[in-house]
């Protein structure tokens, strides 16, 4: 099976050592021999992508990571993996796999002792969680087809080891180093639907590029937790600025600071908080962190954005059906993010739920962060809904029902054993993969060009029309603007993309509204909706999971 090489998203696990062995390089502390010696530290940043797979599509894949040790020259190991873990039958860090495409989560932070290092050993924990649809038109195992199934895999090959490019690496003192793990779905799911993360080229490591000398290390991965307090930070000597120690508590349990400087933008909503500054974090929101990594080791927020109000229970989910009942919308979620516990226990991540969107009273907003969408662009009403979008929903209290065990087969048409009702509905950007439709020209001068995806079902599409011809090709037109992230094209813009290109995109998606259609002489106009991309991840083709 050929590997479909993605840049998708980066965790960043950010750990520790305590030693290693005769890696260990120390200096005279104030330049004078004789004393204690002080130990040579770098930081280190261990992150992880996904390539997803083709034939079926992949909902929601969820892996944990047990333990990570690097491999001395001398042939010591050093747990790299943070000591504190959630609580639970198998210990580990949680990873929600397929909302990584383009994006990166933040994991855990600490220094780690300077020296080379010849390999690193990796840990998953063997309760992956997988939500499938399968629209192939048969039977996949217990999952029949037309329906949503969630499974719990039989997982193999949990221990993955590396010891080939980019190892060895030399760990400098007070250098930033960055190690990137991909997750390639189209490898590591079976035919059987079973995991094997030991398959070949099914995870893969590489180095991430170093940032200038003195400068943070950048891309370490976002970071979303209910904020739990904010103390003043008054350490001496402070060479990174610190103003503020802000403490986030993670939907999996675990509790993680974060440094504040004068640098620090905040992204509030004014009917919130208008002043943009650290007054603006209050115990109980649920922020998203952008960090980066200092040469001192610090994690620091470059930026923070709001995502809820203290007191809501607000989830995050792709819209899988739409329709009507009793004058309101029904919308049916594959749950993506959710509450911290208890309300987390009534909405478990990867199943799917039925929301009742009130025909008034529900409000609407676009989450663009400082991305300026195109215009012509809206989403104010239950009209502006579609399949395939991701959205983050707020619950009415008291509405949601759910039963201690959900089914895990779901024909698509019947309702969902979780169901809730809406007070508001924010747009949240899509992330989705397919390929540049050479049916349609691509507009350089307009900025805009047409992915193919499939299938009719696609949040998110695994592949393109050409790998599975017997599936309904899904249309969108791509809009992008000069503020548009090109990655790994050549030259890095629309201009260096080609009809049959595989790329990924993230962005916000809507029905069609004010930009016109792609028409194609007496064939009609064949795109289904309108994406206002913010990146564009050039990849090669994939290949059909079976």
């Amino acid at each position: 099976m050929r590997k479909a090489a993605l840049l998708l998203l980066t965790l960043a696990i950010l750990v520790s050592m305590t030693s290693c062995g005769s890696q260990t390089v120390t200096e005279c502390p104030g330049g004078v021999c004789g004393g204690p010696p002080v130990l040579l530290t770098a930081p280190v940043s261990l992150s992880v992508t996904d390539t997803p797979p083709s034939g079926v599509t992949v909902l929601f894949f969820q892996v944990g990571i047990t333990g990570a040790t690097l491999t001395s020259s001398s042939g010591s190991t050093v747990s790299l993996y943070p000591g504190l873990l959630p609580q639970n039958a198998y210990p580990s860090i949680p990873i929600n796999v397929t909302q990584l495409q383009t994006d990166s989560a933040f994991l855990a932070s600490a220094s780690v002792p300077a020296g080379t290092y010849t390999g690193m050993s990796l840990t998953f924990g063997p309760n992956s969680q997988l939500t499938i649809y399968n629209g192939s038109g048969a039977a996949i195992g217990s999952c029949a087809n037309d329906s949503v199934c969630q499974l719990t895999p039989t997982a193999s090959s949990l221990a993955v080891s590396f010891s080939s490019a980019p190892f060895p690496v030399t760990l400098s003192a007070n250098t930033p180093l960055g190690l990137k793990l991909d997750i390639h779905l189209n490898a590591v799911i079976q035919e059987d639907l079973s995991v094997n993360f030991g398959t070949a080229n099914g995870v893969t490591i590489e180095q991430l590029p170093s940032p200038p000398s003195g400068t943070s290390l950048p891309g370490v991965g976002g970071l979303t937790g209910t904020v739990q307090g904010l103390t003043p930070f008054s350490v001496i000597p402070n060479p990174d600025q610190i103003t503020a120690e802000l403490y986030l508590q993670t939907p999996d349990g675990r509790n993680v600071g974060v440094g504040l400087t004068n640098s620090t933008t905040y992204d509030f909503p004014s009917s919130v908080c208008s002043t943009a500054n650290f007054v603006c974090l209050v115990p109980g929101e649920v922020v998203k962190v952008t960090p980066t990594l200092t040469s001192n080791g610090n994690l620091l927020a470059s930026a923070i954005t709001y995502e809820s109000a203290s007191g809501q229970t607000v989830v995050q989910g792709n819209v899988v059906q739409l329709h009507s009942s009793g004058g309101n919308t029904i919308m049916d979620l594959i749950l993506q993010q959710g509450p911290p516990a208890p309300a987390a226990g009534t909405l478990p991540m990867g199943n799917r739920a039925t929301v009742t969107v009130p025909s008034t009273g529900v409000a609407y907003a676009i989450d663009s962060d400082s991305f300026t969408l195109p215009g012509g662009l809206t989403f104010n009403s239950a009209a502006n809904l579609m399949v395939g979008q991701q959205v983050s929903v707020v619950v009415v209290p008291g509405s949601v029902t759910s039963p201690t065990n959900p089914p895990s087969t779901t024909p698509i048409g019947s309702p969902a054993a979780i169901t809730f009702t809406a007070s508001s509905i924010t747009l949240e950007p899509t992330q989705l993969t397919g390929t540049v439709n050479s049916a349609f020209p691509i507009n350089v001068s307009g900025m805009n060009f047409v992915i193919a995806t499939y299938p009719n079902y696609f949040v998110p599409p695994a592949a393109t029309a050409a790998a599975a011809p017997t599936l309904a090709t899904i249309n969108l037109t791509v809009q992008t603007t000069s503020a548009t992230t090109f990655t790994d094209l050549n030259p890095d813009s629309i201009s260096g993309l080609a009809a049959g290109d595989v790329v990924s995109i993230k962005g916000w998606l809507f029905p069609y509204g004010a930009v016109p259609q792609y028409c194609i002489g007496s064939g009609g106009c064949a795109p289904l909706g309108e994406f206002a991309a913010e990146t564009v991840v050039n990849r090669p083709g994939p290949t059909p999971l079976f």
